[in-house]
């Protein structure tokens, strides 16, 4: 595996399948891209909070099918806590799940998809790459 998706990412490839995202990823073999536990707890609050929930869950769970999902688990709780505290320190922290997603792509070395850029930017040894630009 080579990428990790952020929820965002999940998000508008949903929104626009046949948008600029959604190409991209269309473009890659489904075996190098995989989604984590934290990226599908967002997922699944989003397509519950949101009208015609039945609907958007299928959809969701088409969508997610070809892909590996990876557990925020035991190997990533070090990473989390060594980026939390320096990130505290600097006065720079993120959302807390942003925090963990972040710690799956660095934990399986890994290149996170993100359209947000700006907060995960904020942690110097993780890979971001926006697929929209």
């Amino acid at each position: 595996m080579k990428w990790l998706l952020d929820t965002n990412v999940v998000i508008h490839v949903l929104k626009d399948i046949r948008g600029g995202l959604a190409n991209r990823l269309a473009g890659v073999d489904p075996s190098e891209v995989c989604i984590c536990s934290v990226v599908e707890a967002e997922l699944y609050h989003g397509a519950t909070k949101y009208g015609a929930p039945a609907r958007r869950k299928s959809a969701l769970e088409g969508f997610l099918r070809p892909f590996a999902s990876l557990p925020f688990d035991s190997p990533c709780v070090p990473v989390y806590a060594r980026i939390r505290d320096r990130l505290e320190r600097e006065g720079r922290v993120i959302g807390g799940n942003d925090l963990m997603i972040a710690s799956v792509a660095l934990t399986h070395d890994l290149t996170l998809v993100t359209t947000n850029t700006g907060e995960f930017s904020r942690i110097a040894e993780l890979r971001i790459e926006d697929w929209n630009h």
